[in-house]
């Protein structure tokens, strides 16, 4: 590779637990990613992100607030969300809330736009699941245009019309890197694609290998465009300790507790050991010690030709400390690995 490969990390603010088991409240936890957050700066890290939910779960709905707060304690590194939901959202509100971060920060706010695996937001604010592709090829189209106008006329279905208007602030030298991300659909590969904004592939489960056809698809786009390709990231589940055995360990008790909640919603049966085990050898469960996860993401960017590895390093209420050493691990010790590997 010759292109610097980014390194970050994101988090969905899970409910983590205390000292004495019991689960942390919502402002306890909030307070703790900011501690997170400045720490994977002071790493060297490259991008912290901060996800959207609407649930008991997960601390974090405003997001923005929360990377206002980091953009205050840090220096260099990126931050963003991981994944604003727009569909649920105004992109008018959705642009002047990163337009400010981005101004906090100097110049250091991305959004990674997405429709949400997560649907509690729709009823929160009012529309209708019925609405999902629609709710978001609009609202995209009309982001799109404010972050590449200075003036927008713009008309659609699902909010009202802009005639000509400046919206503010404005941003900050005229860019705010914008990501699109994809969960497993070509359609949203496309739609990255016509827009030419990057591609960022959540890839949870099985071997990271079998995405490799949406890069492909994504590449070919704009080689027909003769245009060159915007970076393309991927973020995936992880958790570093000092060995394997230690991390796989520590990780597996709340792993399987977040697993478990969330696929009994949705049907799934639950998490053994067996699965767990073949995730973190051969699918997309980045868990072990500093060398076997660094050799892990290094075999994912070669393998897909990525330009940015993110790992979601919280997983249900594995607590702070561990988050915190996880962090420091993979700042001070995966990064210059999965580095002097790759060559970048």
């Amino acid at each position: 590779m010759t292109a610097r490969l980014e390194l970050g990390l994101d988090t969905f603010g899970d409910v983590t637990a205390g000292a004495d088991g019991a689960l942390l409240p919502h402002a306890i936890v909030i307070r703790n990613v900011v501690e997170e957050g400045a720490l994977a700066d002071d790493v060297g890290l490259d991008f912290f992100g901060v996800g959207e939910h609407h649930r008991a779960d997960f601390a974090i709905s405003a997001p923005e607030v929360v990377l206002g707060a980091i953009a205050s304690r840090t220096r260099r590194i990126h931050l963003g969300t991981a994944v604003t939901v727009l569909s649920s959202d105004d992109p008018v509100r959705v642009f002047q809330r990163f337009s400010t971060l981005n101004a906090i920060s100097s110049g250091r706010a991305e959004v990674i736009l997405g429709r949400g695996s997560f649907t509690e937001s729709f009823p929160l604010f009012g529309f209708a699941l019925s609405q999902y592709e629609k709710l978001f090829e609009e609202k995209l189209e009309l982001f799109a245009a404010l972050i590449s106008q200075e003036r927008v006329t713009w008309r659609g279905a699902t909010r009202a019309a802009l005639e000509n208007q400046q919206v503010f602030p404005s941003l900050e030298h005229g860019k705010l890197t914008t990501w699109i991300g994809v969960g497993g659909s070509p359609e949203s590969v496309v739609r990255a694609a016509r827009y030419d904004m990057p591609l960022m592939m959540a890839i949870i489960g099985g071997e990271p290998q079998r995405f490799k056809p949406f890069v492909e698809l994504y590449q070919r786009a704009f080689a027909q465009e003769g245009k060159p390709v915007p970076p393309i990231g991927v973020h995936s589940p992880g958790y570093i300790a000092e060995t394997d055995a230690q991390a796989r360990e520590e990780l597996w008790p709340a792993y399987r507790k977040m697993r478990d909640r969330i696929g009994a919603e949705r049907g799934w049966p639950p998490m053994g050991t067996d699965e767990f085990v073949r995730e973190a050898e051969r699918g997309s469960l980045y868990v072990g010690s500093p060398e076997t996860v660094a050799r892990k993401i290094a075999t994912t960017v070669r393998a897909l030709g990525v330009s940015r590895f993110d790992m979601k390093y919280s997983a249900g209420p594995l607590a702070h400390e561990k988050l915190m050493r996880s962090i420091e691990l993979y700042g001070v010790k995966v990064a210059p690995i999965v580095r002097d590997i790759l060559g970048a």
